[in-house]
């Protein structure tokens, strides 16, 4: 995706630059106070009331995790949706991606949204089993339409972990996989890494190594239950990708790129210019392009935006 960013995507990653964003991943001290913190006062993962008036909510326990049930009203659902949300694995579901969970729901989809445990109590070994079992149920269910596995970045790490260890189980995938800005080598080496570490107005290395350490726990950081990117990409569903310039995870997306063709995995890269870290979830003309692509995908209509 080409083209000048819009004036008001400009503004935005303008305000977040301003507002310090950063800063929340600027070290591993940073991200270390904000752990203790939520441990004390945790956030909430509630959805918002105006959810309730688009879509039909409702909440079980698997294992230790609350999973939302977010289902159209007053229509069968066309898909099926396993979302998993991202914040470096420390931090709760906030309301942009409440945003997009309605914009599924209003589309059609059932969505399942667990507010999995973060790290470091949640930790790859424990996590990634528990997202499979997940999409193997949502999988087995049935029904009309597609089954979609999807994240956003550590999230979108999750979901291609989870559909690894699914194949790896029994072979079975969901229809498709849609990945926004994925975090899929938690080391953050990438040599491209730094100079774009430059121009991204949310994230830095320094934070979400420290972030990564903590989900890893007792694995090491290229596990590809910790890191997806290092795992055999070789009989899992068609992905398609979405990520940005100004996004230090890019690189990322784009290795996931190549590696899965060189697997025989069909893969499709869309990358926005000038867009930041997860823009398909902001409040911009390039976010909402991406959303509309995102709904078309789950119909298995044509990508358009």
């Amino acid at each position: 995706m080409s083209g000048v960013p819009s004036l008001r995507s400009r503004a935005l990653s303008a305000a977040l630059t301003a507002a310090g964003r950063r800063r929340r991943w600027a070290s591993a001290e940073a991200v270390r106070a904000r752990v203790a913190e939520s441990a004390r006062r945790p956030a909430s993962h509630l959805p918002p009331r105006s959810l309730g008036r688009v879509a039909e909510v409702t909440r079980t326990i698997v294992g230790a995790w609350p999973v939302y049930d977010v289902s159209p009203r007053d229509r069968e659902p066309a898909a099926r949706v396993l979302y998993l949300h991202g914040g470096g694995f420390i931090d709760e579901l906030i309301r942009p991606h409440w945003s997009l969970v309605r914009n599924l729901a209003e589309a059609g989809a059932h969505v399942v949204v667990p507010a999995y445990t973060l790290a470091p109590r949640g930790t790859a070994d424990r996590t990634v089993p528990v997202a499979a079992d997940l999409l193997s149920g949502l999988i087995e269910s049935g029904g009309p339409g597609e089954t979609v596995l999807m994240g956003d970045s550590a999230g979108a790490g999750l979901a291609l972990a989870a559909a690894q260890k699914l194949r790896d189980r029994n072979g079975v995938q969901p229809t498709r996989i849609v990945l926004l800005s994925p975090w899929l080598d938690l080391s953050v080496s990438h040599p491209d890494q730094p100079e774009i570490e430059t121009r991204d107005p949310l994230l830095a290395r320094a934070g979400l190594r420290e972030a990564g350490r903590l989900y890893a726990g007792t694995l090491a950081t290229d596990d590809p239950r910790v890191s997806p990117l290092f795992g055999s990409l070789a009989g899992l569903a068609p992905l398609t990708v979405f990520t940005s310039s100004r996004d230090v995870l890019s690189p990322d997306s784009r290795e996931l790129l190549t590696r899965a063709r060189l697997a025989g995995t069909p893969a499709e890269l869309i990358e926005a210019d000038g867009q930041p870290h997860c823009y398909p979830l902001l409040p911009t003309p390039e976010g909402r392009a991406a959303r509309q692509r995102i709904t078309g995908l789950l119909d298995g209509l044509p990508a358009t935006g």
